[in-house]
């Protein structure tokens, strides 16, 4: 199969995943879209390869794929705020993405990147509990990208915040919980106005890393 074709049964399996994923809900709709472009933005800023940049996107639009099997009355609550065995069940969602994805023949590491994507740096994230560098780059900007879209998204536990309130969530567990350079990057993505939040999705992103 030459190289066209693979990318067309790619995008094709992408979209087949994040319709499932964004049908099923909890998700304002085009979530994963605009993580896996605000993923690639920061990405390009920093410097990351053109082989680096097609796997995170990827990686950034399947991420949720494992939430299709936590029950929705857990998806619909503050992950913040679940405990017990609601927290164990929400936990096993990067795991779950890991083993589908893992089975799809991709050139580049797309089922680690969503594995790690809830690892945070000073080793409290989850399911590896992995520390700093141990982390992979695309999955240190792809947790960035998720939390800024979330924050700045309604929720069905609050409203949404402002790019400034967004802003203002990822500075303060900057160091801590994530990348300072993937930080520095969305910021600047923001004050120099190169990048903005938005509702709208674009369908020609779609196969903008897949062609």
């Amino acid at each position: 199969m030459d190289n066209k074709c693979l990318h067309e049964v790619y995008d094709k399996t992408i979209r087949a995943l994040v319709l499932a994923i964004e049908l099923r809900g909890p998700y304002p709709s085009g979530h994963h879209q605009r993580v896996a472009d605000l993923a690639h933005a920061i990405a390009e800023e920093i410097g990351l390869s053109d082989d680096q940049l097609r796997g995170l996107y990827m990686a950034s639009l399947t991420h949720d794929v494992g939430k299709t099997s936590v029950p929705l009355s857990i998806l619909r609550q503050d992950p913040a705020q679940l405990a017990g065995i609601e927290r164990e069940l929400f936990r096993t969602h990067p795991k779950i993405a890991y083993d589908l994805l893992k089975e799809i023949d991709f050139p580049w590491p797309v089922a680690q990147i969503v594995l790690q994507h809830h690892e945070s740096l000073d080793g409290s994230g989850y399911p590896q509990g992995l520390l700093g560098q141990d982390i992979l780059a695309e999955a240190r900007i792809l947790t960035v990208a998720d939390i800024v879209e979330i924050l700045a998204s309604h929720q069905p536990y609050r409203p949404a915040l402002d790019v400034d309130e967004v802003t203002k969530e990822i500075v303060c567990k900057k160091g801590r919980l994530f990348d300072p350079d993937v930080v520095d990057a969305c910021g600047q993505l923001f004050t120099e106005q190169r990048f903005q939040l938005s509702s709208h999705v674009d369908a020609s992103s779609w196969v903008r890393w897949t062609s």
